[in-house]
C-alpha cells in the first residue's frame, strides 16, 4: 500500500460520525482498493474509546451531540498504521522469492507473525478485540480479528489475492491465482493452534456447521470492509450498548448496503436488520424486509446452508409476538441444520437451538395457553407441524454424529409443548415418513435446501411427495398403455407439470399445479390428447364458464414429512389421543438411533465459546 492518502488525512481530527462515514466512503468509492488496515484502526479506535472508558491512549471527551465522538487525532492513527506495516514487513523478509500471488508458506508466516505477537494472558473471546486497534495497542485479538489481521497484512505486503472467508462462527483465508486455495490462520475452540496453514473443510470435517459445507462468504475487498463493520461491537455490558458506536455501525452498514456490498453477506444484512429494529431510520428499508433479504441472500448464493438468517428472523417474530411466524422461521432454521453432523465445534449453533427449544418455545406455550384468544397458535395445526419439523431437523442433525445432541433436557420441554396441543389439532396434521434412501441422497447432495419450506405459508412440505410421484410416473410411463386413457394422459403430462397435492391427497381440484381442468381431456376415439394446440382448440369451442367467487378454503390439513429415524418412530405417539409423555421422552433420548461413528468424526478438545457479537 502507498500509505494514507491526502484526501483521507484532510478529515482529521475526526470529531463526529459523519467524518468517519466520509472516510469509509472515500475508501469504498475512490480508492483503488479499500485500505483494510486504516479502516480497522479507525473503527477500533472509535469503538474502544467509547466502550472502554479506561482507555487513555486517545484524547477523550464526552459527546455533546448525538453524532459527536471523542476527538481522534491523525498522528495517533498514523503511528498505529505505520506500526502495522512494520510488523508485516518481517514476514516478507522471511519469505525469499517474492511472487505475484501468495503461497501457503507466506500465509502461514503472516499468521505466525500475528499469532506470536499476541499476549497470552487474556480471554481471547471477550468483546472489542476484533480490530487492528486492539492488536496494535494491546496485542489482543479474537478469532475473527486474527483472520482479518492476516488478510490486512497480506494486503499491506502487496498481495491482492488473499481474502477473508467467513462461516457463521469461524474465519479463514482463500488465496492463490484462482482463489481456490484455503488455509486456517486462527483457532476455533481450545488447543487448535497447530491447524494454522492447513487446508480447511476437508473430509468429514466439512460436514460440520463450522465450515458450512464449503459454502462460506468469500469476501471481496469491499466485503472485507463490511466484515470489519459488522464485527463492531457496541456493547458496554450485557444489557447496555454505547449509543454512538451502534449509530456509527448502523450508518456504515447502510453505506455498504447502498453500494451493494452486503448483497452476498447474509449475516451483515441480518445485523443491519437488528439495528433497524432497535432504532429505525425513517425512509429506510424496514427491518422485517431486511431479514427477508438476508434469507434470500443465503438461498441465492449459498445454497441455503446458513442458519442465522432464519434465527435472526425468528427472533424478530418472537420479540413482536408473531408466534406462528416464529415457529415457521425456527423450523426453516432446523431444515438447514439437519444437513450437518453435530460436533463440539458447533457449540454456538447448539446453544442457539437449545435456547429456542428450552426457553423461547416454552415461553410461547405459557403465554398462549394462559388466555382465551380465538387465534391462539395452540389451535393451529400448522404450528404443530412446524414444531415437528423443528425437532425433526434437530434429530437428523444428531444422526451420524460422534456426539449425541438430545438429552433429557431437550425431551422435557418437547413433551410439555406437544401436550399443549389438543388431540384434535394434532390429528389434523398429515404426517408422512420419508424413505431412508431419499434421506441419504438428500443429505449427501444438499437436497433439502430445494424443498422451499420457507415459501410455504402453512409449514407444509409436499415437495418430496410430488418429486417422488412425478419421478415414478416418468419411470412407469412405458408400462401404462393398458390403463384408462385419463390415467395415460395424467402420466404423460407428469414430465411437464407438477402434481397438485390436494388432488393427490383428497382428490380435489386440478391434477396439476396451475391447471384449470379437473381431468385430462380425451379425444373422441377414447385416446388421450396431449397436444397443446388441440387443447386450445377444444377450449375455444366451449363458452367461457360463469366465474363465481369461491369461498376461501380454511383449515387445510398441513403435511409434514419426517426424515429423522427418531421422529418417524414417534409418529403414532405424537398423534395419539392421549399422549404417553414418558414413552416419547425415552425414545427421543435413546442413543441407539445415533449411529455413532458412521459419518461422524472425533471431537477435538475444543471448549465452549461465548457468543461474540450476535444480539439477543
Amino acid at each position: 500500500m502507498a500509505g494514507i492518502r491526502e484526501i483521507d488525512k484532510a478529515l482529521f481530527p475526526i470529531k463526529n460520525i459523519p467524518s468517519v462515514i466520509q472516510l469509509f466512503k472515500n475508501q469504498l468509492e475512490d480508492a483503488c482498493e479499500p485500505d483494510l488496515a486504516l479502516l480497522s484502526v479507525v473503527a477500533g479506535a472509535v469503538e474502544n474509546s467509547l466502550t472502554c472508558r479506561s482507555n487513555t491512549s486517545l484524547q477523550v471527551c464526552e459527546p455533546v451531540e448525538p453524532t459527536s465522538l471523542p476527538i481522534l487525532e491523525f498522528h495517533t492513527i498514523e503511528t498505529l498504521y505505520n506500526k502495522f506495516h512494520t510488523i508485516m514487513k518481517s514476514a516478507v523478509e522471511c519469505n525469499k522469492g517474492f511472487k505475484s500471488y501468495a503461497t501457503r508458506e507466506l500465509v502461514k508466516k503472516v499468521s505466525d507473525v500475528v499469532w506470536n505477537s499476541l499476549t497470552r494472558s487474556y480471554y481471547k473471546d471477550r468483546a472489542h478485540l476484533q480490530s487492528l486497534y486492539s492488536y496494535l495497542t494491546g496485542s489482543k485479538l479474537d478469532c475473527f480479528g486474527v483472520a482479518f489481521a492476516v488478510v490486512a497484512g497480506c494486503q499491506a505486503l502487496g498481495y491482492s489475492d488473499v481474502h477473508l472467508a467467513l462461516s457463521e462462527d469461524h474465519a479463514w483465508v482463500v488465496f492463490g491465482e484462482r482463489g481456490t486455495e484455503t488455509a486456517e490462520v486462527t483457532w476455533h475452540g481450545k488447543g487448535n493452534e497447530d491447524k494454522r496453514g492447513q487446508e480447511i473443510g476437508k473430509g468429514v470435517s466439512a460436514r460440520s456447521w463450522l465450515y458450512v459445507n464449503n459454502k462460506p462468504v468469500v469476501c471481496t475487498r469491499h466485503m472485507e470492509v463490511a466484515a470489519l463493520v459488522s464485527a463492531i461491537n457496541p456493547s458496554l455490558n450485557a444489557t447496555h450498548d454505547a449509543f454512538e458506536v451502534a449509530l456509527l455501525q448502523q450508518d456504515l452498514l447502510w453505506l455498504l448496503y447502498d453500494l451493494g456490498h452486503l448483497k452476498k453477506y447474509p449475516m451483515a444484512i441480518g445485523n443491519l436488520g437488528d439495528l433497524e429494529e432497535i432504532a429505525p431510520k425513517g425512509g429506510r428499508t424496514p427491518c422485517s424486509v431486511l431479514f427477508e433479504e438476508a434469507i434470500s441472500s443465503a438461498r441465492t448464493y449459498y445454497n441455503n446452508q446458513h442458519v442465522y438468517p432464519y434465527t435472526y428472523q425468528g427472533g424478530y417474530f418472537y420479540r413482536n409476538k408473531m408466534y406462528k411466524e416464529a415457529f415457521e422461521s425456527w423450523a426453516n432454521a432446523s431444515d438447514v441444520i439437519r444437513l450437518y453432523n453435530y460436533s463440539r465445534d458447533d457449540e454456538e449453533i447448539y446453544k442457539e437451538f437449545l435456547e429456542i427449544a428450552n426457553e423461547l418455545i416454552p415461553h410461547i406455550m405459557k403465554v398462549e395457553s394462559s388466555g382465551f384468544s380465538a387465534n391462539t397458535i395452540l389451535k393451529k395445526p400448522e404450528c404443530f407441524a412446524n414444531l415437528l419439523r423443528f425437532y425433526d431437523g434437530i434429530c437428523q442433525w444428531e444422526e451420524g454424529s460422534a456426539t449425541p445432541v438430545l438429552h433429557i433436557g431437550w425431551a422435557k420441554p418437547l413433551v410439555n409443548t406437544i401436550s399443549k396441543f389438543d388431540a384434535e389439532v394434532r390429528a389434523q396434521v398429515e404426517i408422512v415418513c420419508g424413505r431412508p434412501e431419499d434421506d441419504t441422497n438428500k443429505r449427501s447432495n444438499g437436497g433439502y435446501f430445494n424443498n422451499n419450506n420457507y415459501e410455504k405459508e402453512n409449514g407444509t412440505n409436499e415437495t418430496d411427495i410430488l418429486t417422488s410421484l412425478n419421478s415414478k410416473a416418468l419411470k412407469d410411463d412405458q408400462s401404462t398403455s393398458n390403463f384408462h386413457p385419463s390415467i395415460e394422459a395424467l402420466t404423460a403430462a407428469c414430465s411437464e407439470k407438477i402434481l397438485n397435492p390436494e388432488y393427490l391427497l383428497q382428490g380435489d381440484g386440478s391434477p396439476f399445479v396451475g391447471g384449470d381442468e379437473a381431468v385430462p381431456l380425451e379425444k373422441e376415439n377414447g385416446k388421450p390428447s396431449t397436444s397443446k394446440q388441440e387443447t386450445e382448440e377444444k377450449k375455444e369451442e366451449v363458452p367461457p364458464p360463469v366465474v363465481e367467487k369461491e369461498e376461501p378454503v380454511e383449515n387445510k390439513r398441513p403435511t409434514i414429512i419426517l426424515h429423522s429415524q427418531k421422529m418417524k418412530e414417534l409418529k403414532d405417539l405424537l398423534l395419539a389421543e392421549k399422549l404417553n409423555t414418558h414413552a416419547i421422552s425415552l425414545h427421543l433420548t435413546a442413543q441407539s438411533q445415533v449411529q455413532v461413528g458412521k459419518k461422524g468424526r472425533s471431537d477435538s478438545d475444543g471448549g465452549i465459546r461465548p457468543k461474540r457479537a450476535r444480539r439477543e
